[in-house]
């Protein structure tokens, strides 16, 4: 047997090696996205927590898909006119929105005409984030418990004020399920957001605000206020010294998220493209160190993950938000 092959017999078997190859090669490719760039709408003005977590992923999915990925914001109405402009995205435009649960899971059940239906509108393609939320008491409460302001709220209902960001928001429905879990009947008090809120909490005119724990976090590392307890299934990754609610004895696990969702036109296989494309995305160490440097939980999961979250999300929160009577 010769110790070496002759010239063609090698660029004859290098061929059939190319071509057993070929197929392998295809497999591990990634599937290119038909149909143009793809735009990912927010809700929100740039800047803030939504909107950079999106221009991460954004970044990311360009190479991945092999199409320009780029981000619109369209804020307004709270969110939803974005959901209003996706919903009529026809089917051959490469849309998603990036949409949280005051979106798609409050907005419907408290306004009358939201101008979209979550379930008839969209498709859920892949949830990205989540956070939670958190209990805090000021100066004026000098508890570093959240069990001591159980017993303190039975001795005097009177000082159940929570504090919120806004009616009708998130923080406000948990602020319910809190009320339920300590057994008293919260006075929900409003604000114009999250800085006046955490500023009252600060000066001792609030002594308890229940927000995001992102919103409420720096002013706790400051010492100027504490956080009691965190509403997350386990400790946030970067607060690992605040317990839960349920290590202080409150059963209590409700978090938000950000999720990805296309207009229901969008043929399924797509559909199904994305929401893999985007998992896989999320599982990027380097989007992790970023997404929690925002205080943000990154989640990687396909569609069938995503939709069985939004069913068991829905049957947690619809009752709270419905018995509340809330409509703005």
């Amino acid at each position: 047997m010769p110790a070496f092959l002759s010239r063609r017999k090698l660029i004859m078997a290098g061929g059939m090696a190319l071509a057993a190859c070929a197929p392998l090669a295809q497999a591990q490719a990634p599937a290119a996205l038909d149909g143009g760039p793809l735009t990912l709408v927010v809700g929100y003005a740039p800047g803030g927590s939504t909107d950079r977590i999106a221009r991460l992923i954004a970044e990311r999915l360009t190479p991945k898909l092999g199409v320009q990925v780029s981000v619109e914001n369209r804020p307004g109405e709270g969110g939803r006119l974005a959901a209003k402009e996706v919903k009529r995205a026809p089917a051959g435009q490469n849309v998603l929105m990036l949409g949280n649960p005051a979106v798609m899971v409050v907005a419907p059940l408290v306004i009358k005409d939201a101008g979209y239906d979550p379930d008839k509108d969209f498709v859920p393609v892949s949830q990205v984030s989540s956070y939670d939320f958190a209990l805090a008491v000021g100066s004026k409460l000098q508890l570093d418990r959240a069990m001591f302001l159980v017993g303190r709220l039975w001795a005097h209902p009177e000082e159940a004020i929570f504090g919120v960001p806004a009616t009708g928001s998130l923080p406000h429905f948990f602020g319910l399920m809190v009320g339920d879990a300590l057994s008293v009947q919260p006075q929900i008090k409003g604000y114009g957001g999250s800085a006046p809120l955490a500023a009252d909490l600060v000066n001792g005119s609030l002594p308890i605000a229940i927000d995001t724990l992102d919103s409420l976090y720096p002013q706790h590392v400051a010492g100027k206020i504490r956080i009691l307890a965190t509403s997350g299934k386990k400790r946030a990754g970067f607060a690992p010294n605040i317990p839960t609610f349920s290590e202080a004895g409150m059963k209590i696990d409700a978090d938000g998220w950000n999720t990805f969702f296309a207009p229901s036109a969008m043929p399924p296989a797509k559909v199904q493209l994305l929401a893999n494309s985007i998992r896989d995305v999320m599982k990027d160490p380097s989007l992790h160190k970023v997404a929690e440097s925002l205080f943000i939980t990154p989640v990687a999961s396909n569609a069938a993950e995503t939709t069985q979250m939004l069913k068991t999300y829905r049957a947690q929160w619809e009752p709270v938000v419905r018995r509340s009577g809330f409509h703005p």
